[in-house]
């Protein structure tokens, strides 16, 4: 009973079987065993030396942001940070995007090792391969919205579009960026509500804290004022808002007055532009304005005449 069954499971009975299975077995191990060891060992090996190139990569490009970090003065060291030069946002894309490319190298190598390795052994690929792509194009018309959101989301990080603290418009809503993610991005907006927005579907972005925001302040007073003076006024304020060192940081550069904007009616408007840090316009136009108010008052600057129903003559803003 017992022989039989063994001989049924396919293990030697006798001795001459064991010999050639012996044989047999130390014949594969040679052959293919061989062959599907030194599969085995290549493709740890590949994904060892892909790892380290990514790692080497991810150093460099970290490095060189450190090294960029440090120049251009003032205005250079506020651009920097904000378009994403600054180190720490550097270093926080760079390693996403080499954990991302480590996690893609890891699947492709372990997906041909394993393809070699069934060829090598003797099991059939053809009727494995027609299931996964039948498989595959399924789970393609399935998923094909989450590939999408997974595919805009590697682009948005790779372009660096955006980060975590940046206040964008993202046409569904405006916010400020909480968590940047492969497939969704959370925001939250004024009113402290948060919104979580899949990344195949943001068709445009507006980054507002990217690059530099623009302070504009228009300056109505009467028509009959000297422009000159008015000017002159206003640009000695300007000198005195740059040095202040509680704006250093606000302020790019010396605030332009570009002169006459406008004349209309009664009014004559100057207009006075700021390059400021990123979201740093609005407390800028408001402490610019207060003190232009101020200098203008102090000089005895008329303003413009009141219309009946208020506001300047002229509409002038």
């Amino acid at each position: 009973m017992t022989w039989g069954f063994l001989e049924v499971a396919g293990v030697p009975t006798s001795v001459a079987a064991w010999e050639t299975f012996w044989d047999r077995l130390v014949t594969w191990l040679i052959g293919d065993g061989l062959r599907v060891l030194l599969t085995i060992v290549l493709a740890l090996v590949v994904r060892w030396l892909a790892h380290r190139a990514i790692d080497r990569v991810v150093a460099v490009m970290t490095s060189r942001s450190r090294s960029e970090e440090s120049v251009g003065g003032r205005a250079g060291r506020v651009l920097a940070q904000a378009t994403g030069l600054a180190h720490a946002r550097h270093v926080q894309r760079v390693t996403t995007l080499g954990s991302l490319l480590r996690s893609i190298v890891t699947f492709v190598v372990a997906l041909i090792a394993t393809l070699t390795v069934m060829a090598l052994v003797g099991l059939p690929l053809g009727p494995l391969l027609a299931s996964a792509g039948v498989g595959g194009v399924a789970l393609g018309f399935g998923a094909q919205s989450l590939v999408k959101d997974f595919l805009s989301g590697v682009f948005m990080i790779f372009e660096d579009q955006y980060g975590v603290g940046d206040v964008v418009d993202t046409g569904e809503a405006v916010g400020t960026v909480e968590e940047v993610g492969l497939r969704v991005t959370r925001l939250r907006d004024a009113n402290g509500v948060v919104w979580y927005i899949r990344n195949g579907e943001i068709v445009r972005i507006g980054n507002k804290s990217q690059g530099w925001s623009t302070a504009t302040v228009d300056s109505p007073v009467a028509y009959d004022e000297n422009a000159e003076r008015v000017i002159g006024i206003i640009r000695g304020v300007a000198r005195t808002f740059d040095a202040d060192p509680e704006w250093q940081e606000s302020l790019l550069e010396e605030p332009d007055v570009v002169g006459v904007e406008s004349i209309s009616g009664q009014t004559m408007t100057i207009r006075t532009v700021a390059k400021c840090a990123p979201n740093q316009n609005f407390a800028v136009q408001r402490e610019l304005r207060e003190r232009i108010k101020a200098a203008l008052d102090a000089a005895g600057v008329k303003a413009p005449p009141v219309a009946p129903f208020g506001g300047p003559v002229g509409g002038a803003r």
